[in-house]
């Protein structure tokens, strides 16, 4: 990609009466729309709106509005401008076509963005929430996906490196000064700055557990015995008839997955064979990967039939919390058909009791999984890292911390003091993009949509 020409792409229009954008951005972007669009927008003044007749040749192909942007106030740092059509896939592809041939070239995917980066308007971990905001799917999403791209992750960061670097220059002046002993940084105060960073870092890792569940939807198992209700519980969860429902035990051979949102968390519901002894080589597949569902699942719904002694399960439940003992899941035990009890039920602490045939005591068991992600969560204002990239990095940086102290802790001279800080720098360095590679960026980027 050169950012020395200028690049076009449409925003395609969906729906009657949608309006169709074409934005060009760089060097001569307005100097090729003066040709279609008259050459007042080149004396246009910076954030100004105008109205225009784009031409083809002496043909009017369409009366657009014509806004533009001057470098550097702009999205991606150069000369921005934008063409709202009426929403015509023919007027559009008419017009692209006439930029093309005026001196444009189409845009490869994320380019906008990748400019904006090069330009220093975004980090590198701004631009990829560029994307996240784009692909969110619920409230959730599109908080954190806000919060990263306005910067809360990288002012972190910043500061992270700010206090590294600090040492670390003063650690590569003692290395000037070797031969006369002399020691800038202290070392019981860098010891304490190191571990306040690895600390910080540690929550920045525990909080991906629950950035990467709201990223991309909360995998649910429901689990149990056959017909325990597990279809009809997946059924109202998701206010349809998704899954068959049947009095026949072992119905479900395979699972069942679907999303809904509670309460703008997006979860992902997994209806799973029936868990039991069978000689039905189809139906014990089915239970096979009934268990490697939940093995995967950041949360359990055990399901049982709450009609029944609570003795009769309370075993099974005992034996799965073993089962997922190490797991990521949670696992949350529901007693399901309790409008056929006679009696008042009286199951121990943290069992929900629900009717899933007849939709009641729903709200408690969403109440409840939203609990279980916004406890392994954080709140509104906290950095939360929702990238797998991200979560590598900071890996890595702690990593390179821990020999940090242990190379101080061992006495060792300053230069490796100073070579495991510089690690720890370019860690940290890569997630903003102060470290980066061509190849790293051609990962990134080329996964956005075209015109972003």
């Amino acid at each position: 990609m050169s950012s020395n020409d200028t690049i076009v792409a449409l925003s395609t229009p969906t729906g009657v009466g949608a309006i169709g954008v074409i934005r060009l951005s760089g060097p001569t972007a307005m100097e090729v729309v003066s040709k279609h669009a008259g050459t007042s927008i080149l004396e246009a003044e910076p954030n100004t709106v105008h109205f225009a007749r784009f031409k083809s040749g002496e043909k009017v192909l369409d009366e657009v509005v014509v806004t533009v942007f001057k470098s550097p106030k702009s999205y991606t740092g150069e000369d921005v401008v934008e063409l709202s059509f009426h929403g015509s896939h023919f007027i559009l592809n008419e017009a692209l076509q006439e930029l093309i041939d005026s001196g444009a070239r189409l845009a490869e995917p994320g380019e906008f963005t990748q400019r904006a980066f090069l330009n220093g308007k975004l980090d590198l971990s701004q631009a990829e929430a560029v994307a996240d905001l784009i692909a969110s799917e619920s409230a959730a999403e599109h908080r954190l996906a806000m919060h990263q791209m306005r910067g809360g992750f990288s002012k972190e960061i910043a500061h992270l490196r700010e206090e590294l670097i600090h040492f670390a220059s003063l650690i590569e002046l003692e290395l000037d000064f070797s031969e006369e002993d002399v020691e800038f940084a202290n070392r019981d105060e860098l010891v304490e700055l190191v571990r306040t960073i690895q600390g910080f870092i540690e929550r920045l890792i525990d909080s991906f557990r629950y950035g990467n569940a709201v990223k991309n939807g909360v995998p649910v198992a429901i689990s149990g015995k056959p017909n325990a209700g597990k279809s009809t519980l997946l059924n109202a969860l998701l206010n349809e008839d998704k899954a068959i429902v049947s009095d026949i035990a072992g119905t479900t051979r395979d699972a069942i997955e679907d999303v809904a949102v509670i309460e703008g968390i997006r979860f992902r519901f997994i209806d799973t064979a029936g868990i039991r002894d069978t000689e039905d080589v189809i139906e014990s597949l089915g239970v096979k990967r009934s268990l490697e569902k939940m093995r995967a699942s950041a949360i359990v719904i055990y399901l049982f039939d709450g009609s029944e002694p609570w003795s009769e399960h309370e075993a099974k439940i005992t034996e799965l919390f073993e089962e997922l003992k190490g797991q990521q899941a949670e696992i949350i035990p529901v007693a399901n058909k309790v409008d056929l009890l006679q009696t008042e039920a009286n199951f121990p602490e943290g069992v929900i009791t629900i009717s899933a045939k007849h939709v009641q005591g729903l709200e408690t068991l969403n109440q409840a999984l939203v609990n279980r992600i916004n406890t392994t969560g954080a709140g509104k204002g906290d950095v939360v890292v929702t990238n797998t990239r991200h979560l590598q990095a900071l890996k890595a940086t702690h990593n390179a911390l821990k020999q940090t102290l242990a190379a101080i802790d061992a006495g060792l001279s300053g230069d490796l003091d100073a070579a495991d800080i510089r690690q720890a720098l370019h860690h940290l360095g890569s997630i903003t993009g102060e470290i980066s590679t061509d190849d790293l960026l051609g990962n990134i980027f080329g996964k956005f949509c075209i015109g972003k």
